[in-house]
């Protein structure tokens, strides 16, 4: 498992927790301020959660940097063309209905026209 998994499982559980983690192991979590500490079994209940949280936020970094990429495109004095339309709504539209990473990590970015 990796520390940012641990950390944004713990995050679910308390937004505000101050926590460090090592190796990625969940027995290394130290906390810090005063942060009361969560049951392991809580944080991994959490896990697979946290996990998917995690890839559809990178999915949907790479798919804003390639918004960003036509953005130019679509402004005021330019007329976006039926398939570059078409494209940005894909972009737009590759998250829905996402709901494991397995789906996260199978999708097929649409191609550029």
């Amino acid at each position: 498992m990796s520390n940012q998994v641990i950390i944004e499982a713990i995050r679910k559980i308390n937004p505000n927790a101050e926590v460090s983690v090592s190796g990625g192991d969940i027995n290394s979590i130290e906390w810090h301020n005063g942060t009361t500490p969560i049951a392991v079994a809580d944080i991994q209940a959490q896990m697979s959660s946290a996990e998917l949280d995690i890839a559809l936020d990178n999915l949907r970094k790479k798919r804003n940097k390639l918004l960003v990429e036509t953005d130019y495109l679509a402004l005021s004095d330019n007329t976006l063309s039926t398939e570059m339309t078409t494209y940005r709504q894909q972009l737009r539209d590759i998250t829905n209905d996402l709901t494991t990473v397995e789906e996260v990590e199978s999708v097929v970015f649409p191609t550029k026209p």
